[in-house]
């Protein structure tokens, strides 16, 4: 036969002959189709695996942060003077993080340890127990390496994290605060710390990248020590070894021990991994049952329906700041009816917050008992009588939000009609400027209310106390950025109300029509009456009084 495809006939019966039979062919496929099934069930499983892991710790994530917020609610004012924000943020996100990554990949990764090694390593023994020490023995030394570099990377880490908050807080206090650093020229210092701060957080950065870059390369060389030894060794004990001998191993023993060495590298070098993860976990877990466990100092002992018809008496009340020792209010007495005010006066530092805060009962008072209703104030629904009560704050807040919502913070319906929106806000004397944005009441606020005058802010934070109709008003000397003529619009509206309410101020004309007033020094009531009585009293506040009138005429 010509030689057309370049083989003899002898040479073609000769492959026809050498080609697999059809029984290995299918043995063949047989193996190559279970291995693939086992593939795939493995995938399937692992799949299973982690969604019910890492689904649960995601979980516990969200019920731990719930938690948090919820305790943080109910903590007492003198829990915020202690603790600062950041720390209070770091604890419900950056804690609850690492106890999570615990909870599910530290788990995960865990179980999958114990449950591979135990099956794997028990295989490879039953080949032979020698091989297995040696070919093992790298293994505990990558945990232990890849133990230091992942706390080395944990701690890097947190001074990165550490100098990005404070870069971070730099640039929001730069633009919170930019009317001022341009007012001041001080441009060029600010621009030098936020490149001092962006050069540090460079350089630990780099330290970072530099450890995590070391991490897969130390990885690889000890699994390539593994796989050495594998190979020498059992190379050796395959060319050396005795017939009949249980220590014999073949070729198909040696590819055996690699797949293993190779199936055990991730579980182990997990083991150094999981082992920081615990560690950062079981601190992270102690920081936030630090706010878990604390205990609120004003608790709300009663959930009974609760009516407030405007009466509120001091009896002898005192405070001291439980820190600082400073003796804040001694001895106050006062007591005012329904739809009756009382103007609250006296220098800086005086304790005219502190009063507002213990009507509140934002704090306890250190002696003396406060009496809403004739009922001891810590013997009311605390929620319902701060329900019926409207406080705008000497410290203004508004939110990045539309001013709609910044007044509709105040309703207890937030479904309020715009009717009833813009009453509020007339009433406060702010209609006329929200109209005269482009967006109206639509208009979005910067943080804070950084677009607006500080007239605006806290004409707007009126409007939010009004719109609730409060039956009990607080003003924390919430007048002072409006002039004089708009001072008395609001109060005069506010008088229409008839609503029981306290007014404190450092300007007696937002005080003077009110129904008494009381003057306050070294936390003591030296003086009470009306304006007219205190006028004629001729003492400390006809002299504050003249003084302000002057001002006024210059």
């Amino acid at each position: 036969m010509p030689d057309y495809f370049g083989d003899s006939v002898d040479e073609l019966k000769n492959w026809d002959t050498a080609r697999p039979s059809d029984e290995v062919m299918l043995a063949a496929l047989k193996a190559g189709g279970t291995i693939m099934l086992l593939i795939l069930t493995s995938g399937f499983f692992l799949f299973l695996t982690r969604q019910m892991i890492i689904i649960m710790s995601r979980n516990i994530e969200y019920d731990l942060k719930n938690e948090i917020y919820n305790k943080y609610q109910e903590l007492s004012y003198s829990f915020y003077k202690k603790n600062n924000t950041g720390d209070l943020m770091n604890r419900i996100s950056e804690d609850v993080t690492k106890v999570r990554m615990y909870l599910g990949p530290g788990i995960m990764y865990t179980i999958n340890l114990v449950a591979l090694s135990t099956l794997v390593i028990n295989n490879m023994i039953q080949i032979n127990g020698y091989l297995t020490i040696v070919v093992l023995v790298p293994l505990p030394l990558m945990s232990f390496v890849i133990y230091k570099v992942a706390n080395r990377i944990g701690k890097l880490s947190g001074e990165v994290q550490k100098e990005q908050s404070r870069m971070s807080t730099l640039v929001q206090e730069t633009f919170s605060g930019i009317r001022v650093i341009k007012a001041y020229g001080r441009n060029k210092e600010v621009n030098n710390q936020l490149a001092d701060s962006a050069e540090e957080y460079k350089s630990r950065s780099m330290r970072l990248v530099m450890t995590n870059a070391l991490f897969m390369p130390t990885i690889f060389i000890l699994i390539g020590i593994s796989t050495i030894l594998c190979i020498y060794l059992g190379g050796s004990i395959f060319i050396d070894q005795i017939p009949g001998s249980a220590n014999n191993i073949t070729e198909g023993d040696i590819i055996k021990f690699i797949f293993y060495v190779n199936m055990l590298t991730w579980p182990f070098a997990s083991v150094g991994w999981v082992s920081s993860l615990i560690s950062r976990a079981a601190a992270s877990q102690k920081r936030i049952n630090e706010f878990l466990k604390e205990v609120p100092e004003i608790v709300n002992e009663n959930k009974n329906e609760f009516n407030f018809k405007g009466e509120v008496e001091f009896k002898n009340v005192g405070y001291t700041y439980p820190n600082s020792k400073i003796v804040a209010l001694k001895d106050i007495s006062f007591k005012i009816s329904k739809g009756e005010s009382l103007g609250i006066i006296g220098r800086t530092g005086t304790g005219k917050s502190t009063i507002l805060k213990l009507i509140m009962r934002q704090i306890e008072p250190t002696s003396g008992e406060i009496l809403i209703d004739g009922l001891d104030i810590k013997k009311i629904n605390l929620d319902e009588y701060r329900n019926q009560t409207g406080v705008v704050p000497q410290d203004v807040f508004l939110f990045s939000d539309s001013v709609k919502n910044n007044i509709l913070f105040g309703s207890k319906n937030r479904r309020e009609t715009t009717k009833s929106i813009e009453a509020a806000a007339k009433e406060a004397h702010v209609h006329h400027n929200i109209i005269a944005f482009k967006d109206k009441y639509e208009t979005i606020l910067g943080e804070r209310g950084v677009n607006l005058s500080g007239g605006q802010k806290q004409r707007i934070s009126i409007a939010r106390a009004l719109i609730r109709n409060p039956k009990l008003l607080i003003l924390d000397d919430c007048l002072s950025a409006v002039d004089t003529e708009t001072e008395d619009i609001i109060l005069l509206n506010l008088k229409k109300r008839q609503t029981t309410s306290f007014v404190v101020s450092h300007r007696i004309s937002s005080l003077r029509n009110c129904t008494r007033i009381i003057n306050i020094e070294g936390g003591m009531v030296v003086e009470e009456g009306s304006h007219h009585e205190l006028l004629e009293n001729n003492g400390s506040y006809a002299e504050l009084y003249h003084k302000q009138l002057a001002e006024e005429d210059e």
